[in-house]
């Protein structure tokens, strides 16, 4: 499921994180683990790195994250809202720079009405900027949703990368 594209962007996002001096959480629902699978294929990756939550279940994102039980029963699980309180509960439990989450509908169930398969909202958390959310609704079947996730989440990461102030400036 993690091409080549993927893994030469993972390599985009570890570099740039370097770059900056940033660490990475992962928080993931519906990509049960593929974006830090995929940023932790690249070797030496352990420096950037520094946890992925799967989160699949509520409870877990309640408790792993910090979402709070009442946004999830109001919005549901896949809303920007929960995306965006899980990349901030990774940023902060995780005390890295840069995080990113990702909560969805792979199918082949689970859509409802304002809901469809293949929905899927991402959050992405810089240390000291305002949490962005993104939402999609991605074609095809569970594994081409989860791949497409993966893609964008990779490139939020990378995006988001590029906005971190750096960590620990360096003299010319």
């Amino acid at each position: 499921m993690i091409d080549d594209a993927d893994l030469v962007l993972a390599e985009q996002v570890l570099a740039a994180c370097r770059a900056r001096g940033l660490t990475v959480a992962t928080a993931e629902s519906c990509t049960g683990g593929l974006v830090a699978a995929a940023l932790t294929a690249i070797a030496g990756s352990s420096d950037v790195v520094e946890r992925g939550f799967v989160t699949y279940s509520n409870a877990a994102k309640a408790e792993l994250l910090g979402v709070p039980t009442e946004l999830i029963a109001t919005k549901g699980a896949v809303s920007a809202e929960v995306a965006a309180a899980m990349a901030r509960g990774a940023l902060i439990r995780a005390r890295v720079g840069l995080a990113v989450a990702v909560t969805g509908i792979a199918g082949p169930g689970g859509a409802t009405p304002g809901k469809p398969v293949g929905l899927v909202h991402f959050g992405l958390a810089v240390q000291g900027l305002a949490t962005r959310t993104e939402r999609r609704v991605f074609a095809g079947d569970r594994t081409a949703v989860r791949a497409q996730a993966l893609r964008l989440a990779l490139e939020l990461l990378l995006a988001g990368a590029g906005a971190a102030k750096t960590a620990s400036p360096t003299a010319d």
